[in-house]
């Protein structure tokens, strides 16, 4: 074999060799790769739950806690007894596993809205509740719906939200009926801060005069008179006859103090606050929570606030007059 010959087969030999070697670095190069590579199991997707405002979404959020995905089809700041639903609410509803409303009347908008959701399962929060019924004019007995403004009526929320819960997603029954608990127990001593705190208010004062006649509940729960300027938000009509029966109802009562709530405007409750001579307390918080910065970010913050004005507004000679606050 001559030497040319010999050169060609060593160089042959030689890339036979590299090729391995390269081919067999990236083979191991593979091996280690798929080694460190973890394997991903696919996510779980939460059931999806809507419900028709903020003051509700908080409360089913309590329940639900990481179970769940809750979101409200209105956003804070709303006013939800004329809301409109959006072709995109409409979207969203259908995609929901859940729909969570109030009823008693309030979001009237929420039939049409369910029906064309498809056949999303629905909850109404205050069924089987026994309601407190509007007095005169158009609204005469037909429900007060603003049952979640009284603690007390509050845990029946919270039951209904378990049970709807536990329907939705059974794997979930304990953590549903643990949170319920827990935040029910929140609920009583809110209750109990609450009495405590208006029994300081003299009797003869004890008149919460607003804007929409959303107190109620808690006005019968905690002893307490009301006078508003229309029944519900829905009508928001004020007439000079419904402006002067509540100016001559603070006169008489010497009620120092009235207020309105953050969805509508305070324009005629600071007009009867200036005929009457009583102050304007400030601005109470019902149908939608506050931004997150804000005095009403959940629903026990909401009551808080508003006692917290209440008492303020209707003491307010008292603490002129240096007694007892």
């Amino acid at each position: 074999m001559s030497a040319k010959v010999r050169r060609l087969v060593h160089s042959a030999k030689l890339l036979k060799s590299y090729l391995f070697v390269s081919l067999f670095s990236v083979f191991l190069f593979s091996c280690a790769g798929i080694k460190e590579t973890k394997f991903q199991y696919p996510v779980q997707k939460k059931p999806v739950v809507l419900t028709t405002f903020t003051v509700l979404a908080d409360m089913a959020r309590n329940v639900a806690g990481n179970r769940l995905t809750v979101n409200s089809i209105t956003k804070i700041g709303s006013e939800i007894h004329g809301y409109q639903p959006t072709p995109s609410d409409l979207v969203r509803a259908s995609k929901a596993d859940l729909i969570v409303e109030n009823g008693l009347g309030l979001e009237l908008w929420a039939r049409k809205f369910t029906a064309a959701a498809g056949d999303v399962p629905k909850v109404t929060l205050t069924e089987g509740m026994t309601p407190l019924f509007i007095e005169g004019e158009a609204y005469d007995g037909k429900p007060n719906p603003h049952a979640w403004m009284s603690p007390k009526r509050s845990m029946r929320y919270i039951d209904r939200l378990v049970s709807a819960f536990t329907k939705l997603d059974p794997e979930g029954k304990e953590i549903f009926i643990r949170n319920g608990e827990n935040y029910k127990n929140k609920l009583e001593k809110l209750d109990l801060d609450l009495r405590k705190s208006l029994a300081t208010i003299p009797p003869r004062k004890r008149v919460l005069v607003t804007c929409e006649g959303a107190f109620s509940y808690l006005a019968k729960d905690y002893g307490m008179d009301e006078a508003y300027l229309w029944p519900v938000n829905a009508e928001s009509q004020v007439t000079p006859r419904r402006m002067l029966r509540l100016i001559q109802t603070v006169q008489k009562r010497g009620v120092p103090a009235v207020f309105c709530e953050s969805t509508v405007s305070s324009k005629a409750q600071r007009e009867v606050a200036k005929a009457s001579g009583a102050h304007f307390g400030g601005t109470f918080y019902v149908d939608s929570l506050s931004d997150t910065d804000g005095p009403a970010a959940t629903l026990l913050d909401l009551q808080r606030h508003n006692v917290r004005l209440i008492r303020k507004g209707l003491t307010l000679d008292m603490e002129k007059n240096n007694g007892p606050y």
